[in-house]
């Protein structure tokens, strides 16, 4: 089951410098160091990074890893690339997850299209994963030069458009 990852050793630096809110924050009681990356441990022992905690969407009582989302996408023929966001839906009065695609050169980049990947979804995540925030569709996916995804720049957009809802049933 994913959750955070935490590590203590001698390796494992003491504090953060004149910043005693930061290290008390940063650290478990016992002190392990709250890395803030979301994993898990297979059988091996081996230990597989899945996301981010302060990435993670909170939707209602759930949380939902954009970078699970992403993948899943990213199998669809009509996607090239993507990037999921968190936005807030003032309405149901939290988070929702928002895709921003880059769809294939011969993709009509429509209502249509939306829904149809809004379907395709469904079949594959659980409820609460669902693309609530929508999916919009731009030129490219605002990344840095070794290929992370800018978030910032994605959830600033988000906030400009708003949430408009595709599916009240969602």
């Amino acid at each position: 089951m994913p959750g955070e990852l935490w590590v203590k050793g001698p390796n494992v630096f003491k504090g953060y410098l004149n910043n005693v809110g930061g290290t008390k924050n940063a650290f478990s009681n016992d002190d392990y160091f709250k890395t803030g990356d979301v994993g898990y441990q297979d059988k091996d022992g081996n230990v597989f990074i899945t996301d981010r905690i302060k990435e993670l969407i909170k939707f209602n009582a759930f949380q939902v890893a954009p970078a699970e989302l992403e993948g899943i996408l990213m199998a669809h023929p009509k996607v090239v690339d993507v990037a999921v966001v968190g936005v807030r839906d003032e309405q149901r009065e939290t988070e929702v997850p928002r895709a921003y695609v880059v769809a294939a050169a011969d993709v009509d980049k429509s209502e249509a299209t939306s829904q149809e990947i809004h379907k395709w979804m469904a079949d594959k995540v659980a409820n609460h994963k669902l693309l609530r925030g929508g999916i919009r569709y731009v030129d490219a996916i605002p990344k840095t030069a070794s290929g992370k995804i800018l978030r910032s720049e994605l959830r600033a957009k988000a906030n400009a458009e708003g949430v408009k809802r595709l599916d009240s049933k969602l």
